[in-house]
């Protein structure tokens, strides 16, 4: 794609980053197929090669974003099914992230949804306000159509409804501490605590750490860490997101500083993509640059990290059928698809691929509350297409997901280290079906 921007305007960091991206565009439209909200509306700039078109006249005019470039980057879910469709290899995540910063900067939204917004950032990133709102949220509920049946008031409506009906005690894993390997050491690891997570599903990273721990490795939970920063810099709140990028920075290094790590293990793959992505988030900071790109190194989904060790045979073959939902921010944002799988049907599990697996949820953060009416329609496509396949649970690595996924199916939707935990001595996860016994174990009963 040919640009014609100023060497003026190429000075700023931000805008040449954006000129080379754009320049590898050849307009080929292969991203329209795979693109969930083109897929949905139908509409040319509800793809990812029509707000390229949007953000290059926007940015090489040096223009303040007006409500039609707002309105489909809005629509926009970041679930970057284009990037692994791309055969030029348009860093689309990049580009999109420049143009919400833009958009944050010079365009003024009306008051309901900077109301919405301010509120979701100052709310979503600390788990103490998260869990305050959810009780709130609590009796809220059953004004949750009232308000979503009056346009400024949507957003607010879909926030009632997502509120989970009950809302989990704290956890100690959650808590900084070191948890000492149960078993010959091998390795150090921190794990990342984050913010969402801990509140709606605080037992995903205790069988994490149980898992962990029973198969040698140290996990350290660092003092000082939180949010990754991702939900605000999808907002395109960049100052904040490198606020929480730094403080997390900070806050591994220390660790690194004081026993090593062979790993930074994350649980929420919307996170593991953004702090995956640090070292090009702080690259214009000479007091993080390199820091930040070690932290990126080190940065593991824990599915990524288990693929990577020995682990022993299984202790219970549960002999059930999953539904594996690959959230868009591990197989698109980390390009991580085999792993949890194979992982998955070493523990016994059988794996089934849903059809369209590569489209979006409709989670993506704070989208589900955004854009509701796009996230809704998304989500009965996710769920129709895991239900064909007639499993007997679903798994998946993004908390994102199995809210909005559990909020359309009657399925057990777990993570799929609680899975793996289970399979390799830990607890049984609430909710799922009795492990059948398998063939072999079936014939070896009958010879008995």
């Amino acid at each position: 794609m040919q640009t014609s921007f100023t060497p003026e305007q190429l000075r700023d960091p931000g805008v040449a980053e954006s000129e080379k991206i754009l320049r590898t565009c050849v307009h080929c439209g292969f991203c329209t197929a795979t693109c969930p909200t083109y897929v949905t509306l139908g509409n040319e700039l509800d793809s990812p090669r029509g707000r390229i078109y949007l953000i290059k006249d926007m940015l090489e005019n040096d223009r303040p974003a007006d409500e039609k470039v707002v309105t489909h980057i809005d629509r926009c879910l970041s679930c970057l099914a284009c990037m692994t469709t791309c055969p030029s290899g348009v860093n689309y995540m990049h580009l999109v992230d420049h143009a919400r910063a833009h958009i944050e900067k010079t365009y003024k939204r009306p008051f309901f949804d900077q109301l919405t917004r301010n509120i979701l950032a100052l709310v979503l990133p600390y788990p103490g306000r998260f869990r305050l709102s959810l009780r709130a949220a609590q009796l809220g509920r059953p004004f949750a159509r009232l308000f979503k049946a009056i346009p400024p008031l949507k957003s607010f409506g879909a926030m009632l409804e997502l509120a989970p009906g009950h809302i989990e005690e704290p956890s100690r894993y959650a808590r900084p501490a070191s948890h000492p390997a149960q078993a010959e050491r091998r390795g150090r690891v921190a794990i990342l605590t984050g913010c969402a997570q801990p509140v709606l599903k605080p037992g995903i990273n205790a069988a994490a750490i149980d898992l962990l721990t029973r198969l040698g490795i140290e996990v350290v939970v660092p003092e000082g860490e939180g949010c990754c920063g991702a939900l605000v810099h999808h907002m395109g709140r960049e100052e904040q997101a490198l606020a929480d990028a730094r403080r997390n920075v900070d806050a591994w290094m220390r660790e690194i500083d004081k026993g090593g790590l062979d790993a930074i293990i994350i649980t929420a793959s919307g996170c593991g993509t953004t702090i995956k992505d640090y070292g090009h988030m702080l690259r214009l900071d000479p007091h993080y640059e390199e820091k930040a790109a070690r932290v990126s190194e080190l940065a593991k989904d824990i599915t990524e990290y288990l693929a990577s060790i020995e682990l022993p045979e299984p202790a219970v073959r549960p002999n059930l059928k999953v539904a594996y939902h690959s959230a868009c921010s591990m197989q698109h944002g980390q390009k991580i698809t085999t792993a949890p799988k194979a992982l998955l049907t070493a523990a016994g599990f059988t794996v089934k691929d849903p059809p369209e697996g590569h489209l979006c949820c409709g989670s993506a953060g704070t989208y589900n509350i955004m854009q509701p009416e796009i996230s809704a329609q998304l989500k009965a496509r996710k769920v129709r297409n895991i239900e064909a396949t007639k499993p007997d649970l679903i798994a998946t690595g993004n908390i994102g997901c199995i809210t909005q996924i559990a909020s359309g199916t009657s399925l057990p939707i777990l993570h799929t280290v609680e899975l793996l935990n289970w399979a390799y001595g830990g607890a049984k996860p609430d909710g799922l079906p009795e492990a059948r016994p398998s063939r072999f174990d079936a014939l070896l009963a009958a010879a008995e």
